[in-house]
């Protein structure tokens, strides 16, 4: 079976009310989990929208909530230093009892990281300081002795972060991106899942395999990394529905890899993703205050998928 979970923008205009209702609507309806972008506050039409800061909103979730799993997706490792993000995630894991997905990205966004003073770095080392990233904050979050490290960008010297995940091994990685030639030996490497991004199911079962490959060649079975997608879904109650939130586009004209529809064709992307081995589908949710939609499709959608 399928596990659906909600993934948000949280640089979209989601401020505090907007974030608490749709949380407790997850946790609510039998959603697997709620995840969320970290950008910084983004522009429209000249102007700034509300932009809620991530670890804020997900120490609100860890108190808030008691079944859901949450997290980034992504947190890139240009924002913060990898010490601090992983310190982050395993005190919010530990008040989540151990519901926390720790997800990690180079870092794309030139816009946002001009404006708010971060260097995005040429494209050979932003992956490079990536991989150091990875490192540092898989030897904190899995090690319960302390640790050292001597990279070009990160240094650590007995370092040991308390209080820690309940859970064993530590607070799950997730390293997101479909990259052949850099993302997915990382992937391999250092996460315990590979979260694909707007894939169709074909592409996905090529993408695995060559991941299936590389897990093998680094030492690690292939079973030990989890397989979840983010994409774009697009929900109505009827055809009508659809159209009008399409704003009258036709159809052959919404990406391929955006699931949109009522509950059949939902229903039937989704079964496709779980045949070409996705074992959570994490699904873009853009109308933050349509929490009617929501609940429609939990009770349509998710007993046929996930047996929820």
């Amino acid at each position: 079976m399928l596990e659906v979970a909600i993934m948000v923008e949280g640089q979209e205009g989601v401020g505090w009310d907007r974030w608490r209702r749709l949380a407790l609507a997850v946790e609510g309806l039998g959603y697997a989990g709620l995840f969320r972008s970290d950008h910084f506050p983004n522009k429209q039409a000249g102007l700034y929208r509300d932009g809620l800061e991530l670890w804020s909103s997900l120490t609100w979730l860890a108190e808030n909530t008691s079944r859901i799993e949450f997290g980034p997706l992504v947190s890139p490792v240009s924002f913060r230093h990898p010490v601090i993000t992983a310190w982050q995630a395993s005190s919010v894991d530990n008040l989540a009892g151990g519901r926390l997905r720790l997800g990690l990205g180079a870092g794309w966004n030139e816009w946002e990281h001009g404006t708010f003073g971060f260097d995005v770095l040429e494209t050979d080392r932003r992956f490079a300081r990536f991989e150091e990233g990875l490192e540092v904050v898989t030897r904190l979050l899995r090690n319960d002795e302390p640790v050292s490290f001597d990279g070009e960008f990160y240094r650590l010297n007995d370092a040991l972060l308390i209080p820690r995940s309940p859970r064993p091994g530590g607070t799950p990685v997730v390293v997101g991106g479909n990259g052949v030639r850099r993302t997915l030996p990382l992937a391999a490497r250092y996460a315990d899942e590979w979260n694909a991004v707007f894939l169709k199911a074909k592409a996905f079962v090529d993408l695995n395999a060559r991941l299936d490959e590389l897990v093998r060649e680094a030492g690690r079975a292939p079973e030990q990394v989890r397989r979840t997608l983010m994409t774009r879904v697009i929900f109505g109650r009827t055809e009508a529905d659809v159209d009008r939130k399409l704003e009258g586009e036709l159809r052959d004209h919404v990406p391929a890899a955006v699931i949109a529809g009522t509950t059949g064709e939902i229903v039937e992307r989704l079964g496709h993703l779980s045949e070409a081995g996705v074992q959570r589908a994490m699904l873009q949710w853009l109308e933050v205050d349509d929490i009617d939609a929501l609940e429609a499709m939990a009770h349509s959608v998710l007993p046929q998928v996930s047996g929820a």
